[in-house]
């Protein structure tokens, strides 16, 4: 099993990052990561500092996939996410859709223990691991991990997790994958720009569908797809997703464009992922169930 170590990292996704590991379609890769912080905030004491976008979120690779084309598609599946036993969460002034409330800068780091987040003695939050930061290379000009966009990057949607499967655009050969930014947990939104950040690992599997390119990341789980789209503020990202999930429907289903726009009307879920990062990103929500007859699938 190839395992790529937290130290091979990127802090932007770009075509000029040479691959640091290479892997053949359906091979299953180990990432481990460092946390958002890179690993530097360890105590209470050691306090955020802000410092712009382009030194946070380390996200190891880039991995080429044997055979991907710009065009194509990469599959990831995420058989497993790993997490540290320790966790972390800033409070910065300013910072964060919650900023206006903040006093002082404040460091919490929290203990995790037997599937639980320990934010107090009398507050136990049940694990839900996810990945903030996965994405693939853009063709034209780097963005920073801290940055989501059509490539992936800092989506922080809490349901990109174990069991599911995220499809990404391919834009440059080999796709580039790389991933960062574990969460132990995370609600939607990230209102304070941090869920519980900690370093861990994340076991994929990864291969290549052929001829079939997509706009935006699609993510997969066992009763839905979500097409997720990132823009500079919620209306233009909930158009995106609006108009991506249309087109995803279009290509899969033989229904009327009335039709689909009458069904998303009634059972497609727009849904806020993060409302804190350079761009804000939406999902919209496509159930398996509604479509069954007609064997909706990617």
């Amino acid at each position: 099993m190839l395992r790529i170590p937290s130290g091979e990292c990127v802090y932007a996704m770009g075509p000029e990052n040479a691959p640091v590991a290479a892997a053949k379609p359906g091979d299953i890769v180990v990432f481990e990561t460092m946390d958002a912080f890179g690993n530097q905030v360890r105590t209470e004491q050691d306090l955020f500092q802000p410092g712009g976008w382009s030194r946070v979120n380390p996200a190891t690779g880039p991995l080429a996939v044997e055979g991907a084309e710009p065009g194509d598609v990469l599959a990831v599946k995420i058989r497993d996410i790993r997490v540290a036993q320790t966790g972390a969460m800033i409070a910065v002034p300013g910072m964060g859709a919650l900023g206006h409330h903040l006093s002082h800068n404040q460091t919490k780091v929290l203990r995790i223990e037997d599937g639980q987040v320990l934010f107090g003695d009398m507050i136990r939050l049940p694990v839900r691991p996810m990945i903030g930061v996965i994405g693939t290379a853009p063709a034209g000009e780097s963005v920073p991990t801290g940055t989501p966009g059509a490539h992936g990057g800092n989506m922080d949607t809490k349901l990109i997790g174990a069991g599911t499967t995220l499809y990404l655009p391919v834009n440059v050969r080999g796709g580039n994958l790389a991933m960062g930014d574990l969460h132990a947990v995370m609600a939607d939104g990230e209102v304070i720009i941090c869920g519980v950040e900690v370093p861990g690992e994340v076991e994929v599997q990864v291969d290549v569908i052929r001829g079939q390119s997509i706009p935006s990341p699609v993510l997969e789980t066992d009763d839905a797809y979500y097409c997720i789209a990132s823009a500079l503020d919620l209306d233009e990202a909930a158009k995106l997703a609006l108009d991506y999930a249309m087109a995803f429907m279009r290509a899969r289903l033989p229904l009327p464009v009335n039709e689909l726009a009458m069904l998303m009307s009634l059972i497609c879920d727009l849904q806020i992922s993060q409302i804190v990062d350079p761009l804000r990103t939406v999902r919209m929500r496509v159930p398996k169930g509604a479509f069954e007859g007609y064997g909706l699938r990617f």
